[in-house]
């Protein structure tokens, strides 16, 4: 941990006393979770606050354990080649961007589905539309994860990785389209409860701010 830069042992950090801190606040009563994470815009328990606080919010180990993984992974790299300001700002705008949109989606959804009802059955009995809404709830760092690992792919395309269980080593490049596109594909056809189109949204908002960047630089790379 000491030779981790400051940016990325303070995240590892604070995410880490934000999981363990859930579990404590539970013992007495409060969910942390639901206050933190991130609501549905035309829910009762919505705040602009929470584009921020849901990154630090993780739903179970494995969910903290492969984002934080990754942090310490590729956000190590990035924050020694831009600097801790620059990669900082980097991870919280991919992180907001996966938020706003996660919201979209989910106002397209309302828009196509929920907003003609007053009720919803959730299988476990008919809920008030407010209710049911207030339990649209986003967790997690992936949003920013994913845009982590573009930028390293963008900065360091033909860096060699071995990714389990495929045998032979793949081309960092390959290894960030062939996520995206994965997590398109997932987003379309599956409902297995992840928000695919917000790590999507982290890709998209750090692309944009990396093109930005180089645009800024003169079209340099690294991008001070």
């Amino acid at each position: 941990m000491n030779n981790l830069p400051t940016v990325t042992k303070n995240l590892l950090i604070i995410n880490v006393l934000c999981f363990f801190g859930m579990f404590v606040a539970r013992k007495y009563g409060v969910d942390i979770e639901n206050m933190l994470g991130l609501h549905f815009f035309l829910a009762s328990d919505f705040n602009l606050g929470q584009l921020i606080t849901y990154m630090f919010m993780h739903a179970n180990f494995s969910h903290i354990f492969f984002n934080m993984f990754a942090v310490w992974m590729f956000g190590r790299v990035l924050e020694q080649v831009w600097g801790p300001k620059r990669f900082l700002t980097y991870y919280l705008i991919c992180g907001i961007g996966a938020g706003l949109i996660q919201e979209l989606v989910q106002y397209v959804e309302y828009l196509a589905v929920w907003s003609n009802y007053d009720s919803v059955n959730t299988g476990l009995g008919i809920i008030p539309m407010d209710a049911f809404l207030n339990q649209l709830t986003t967790v997690g760092a992936s949003g920013a994860v994913y845009g982590i690992l573009l930028a390293f792919g963008m900065l360091f395309p033909n860096s060699q990785m071995f990714v389990f269980p495929i045998p032979v080593p793949i081309k960092a490049k390959y290894f960030v389209i062939g996520y995206a596109v994965l997590e398109l594909l997932l987003g379309l056809g599956s409902n297995d409860g992840v928000a695919h189109f917000a790590h999507l949204g982290g890709m998209l908002f750090g692309l944009i701010l990396i093109v930005y960047w180089r645009k800024k630089n003169g079209g340099g790379r690294i991008y001070y």
